[in-house]
């Protein structure tokens, strides 16, 4: 019988503790947690304690923990956009491999700076990249694998970002302001520009992107609406987002409640409403992300993409259709199914992906164990560095055409992302 993968952990908050951190406790014969990096003390506290650590190994920022010798073989790295870089190049400087939360890094640049920089070491180095794990999206790869729709001509994707989700967190929340993180298609849609280079197999060779922050602006605030919710809003009971009915009509310790307050009851969510970011106006924020977006992408062999992120939707889902010169396939993550339509026959097939615990529809559980697998040797990851970076290119260049109105060559983009890097491109 294998012992556990022993990791550590910078950064103890959602996605460290309650996906990855979460998979450890469940299945503690694949992987111990033994050491963990949090500033915040309420976090460091409960998860040192939920995974048994050693006060020794408990330090309050990734610095302090990469001052100390390696501890551990892997190491998963789920800090903010923005400390990235610097925490994952050193992590790979001290020998782990490394699970690094998406998106990699906050430039184009920066983001070939870390894959070379685990090519230079030797290291490991897999991308949060979660969808491809899940039963939904390997099904759909199958299918398109199978040669089923022929070859693939045309598609669409669509990513729908609930009302109070864009809110929460693209208006109030961390991902608000690309100059704190970075832009909405990389912090929101990478996944899903990484879910299209994977289904397609192929690079892409031009890009153009439209969007916009239409709505969340100050011009857009209701006559009288104070800078907090909290504070007797005119239109409370007409506004979608009117915070208290956003976190107050939740069950007590459900995740969007601990992730506005260490404190989940009732008055410690009222507290951080009215002294904390999410209690604010969502027309009176620091935000600046678009909060719609459209990316048209064509790819080597002259398929054509059309990608759009909306923040105005009733439901968090992702819809998809791949045309082909044979068949085309629906998908709707939401009704978990894929709808299979045949041209010869006029025969419509449906196709119900397996359901499978754990968040993203599995993908995290499903990552977590792939990470695992890859660090024992036992398979090469699928998200690895050189995988995923493709996907985060494609983002820079789209943003980079939605400002500067032009459609980029993505060969051009990458060679220039690579010079700014101060690394070769690979031939």
């Amino acid at each position: 019988m294998r012992s556990p993968v022993e990791a550590v952990v910078i950064g103890a908050g959602g996605r460290g503790a309650r996906a990855y951190g979460a998979y450890a406790l469940r299945h503690p014969d694949r992987v111990k947690i033994v050491a963990v990096a949090e500033p915040n003390p309420e976090r460091r506290d409960r998860f040192a304690r939920d995974h048994g650590i050693s006060p020794d190994n408990v330090f309050h920022g990734w610095e302090e923990l990469m001052a100390r010798p390696q501890i551990a073989p892997a190491l998963i790295n789920t800090t903010m956009d923005r400390t990235h870089l610097d925490s994952s190049l050193a992590a790979l400087g001290a020998g782990y491999d490394v699970l690094l939360e998406k998106p990699m890094a906050t430039s184009a640049a920066d983001c070939v700076r870390i894959v070379q920089a685990a090519e230079d070491a030797g290291r490991l180095l897999q991308i949060c990249h979660v969808l491809r794990y899940t039963p939904f999206f390997r099904k759909l790869k199958s299918l398109l694998a199978s040669g089923a729709l022929g070859e693939v001509v045309t598609v669409m994707h669509n990513e729908h970002v609930a009302y109070w989700h864009i809110a929460h967190s693209y208006v109030r929340g961390n991902w608000r302001n690309s100059e704190l993180a970075t832009p909405m298609l990389l912090s929101k849609s990478c996944h899903d520009l990484d879910i299209l280079v994977w289904m397609l197999g192929q690079r892409c060779k031009r890009v153009a992107s439209f969007g916009e922050l239409r709505h969340f602006r100050l011009e857009n605030a209701p006559p009288g609406a104070p800078d907090r919710c909290t504070d007797g809003c005119p239109v409370e009971s007409e506004c979608p987002h009117y915070a208290p009915r956003l976190y107050f009509d939740v069950p007590e310790g459900s995740s969007i409640g601990r992730a506005i307050s260490n404190d989940p009851s009732l008055e410690g969510r009222m507290q951080a409403l009215r002294e904390g970011p999410y209690g604010r106006c969502v027309f009176r924020c620091d935000n600046n992300v678009v909060d719609h977006q459209v990316v048209m992408m064509e790819f080597e062999d002259g398929v054509t993409v059309s990608f759009t992120m909306e923040g105005h939707s009733h439901d968090n889902v992702r819809a998809m259709r791949y045309s082909g010169t044979r068949a085309t396939v629906r998908g709707h993550t939401g009704f978990n199914q894929l709808l299979l339509h045949d041209y010869v026959s006029g025969g419509e097939e449906r196709l119900v992906p397996e359901s499978v615990m754990g968040g993203h529809g599995g993908g995290d559980w499903g990552l977590m164990d792939a990470f695992v697998d890859a660090v024992e040797g036992r398979r090469n990851p699928e998200t690895s560095a050189y995988n995923s970076l493709e996907s985060h290119l494609i983002g820079y260049a789209a943003e980079h055409a939605r400002l500067t109105g032009t459609v980029v060559e993505m060969e051009e983009f990458r060679r220039q992302a690579y010079a700014d890097a101060k690394a070769a491109v690979p031939v």
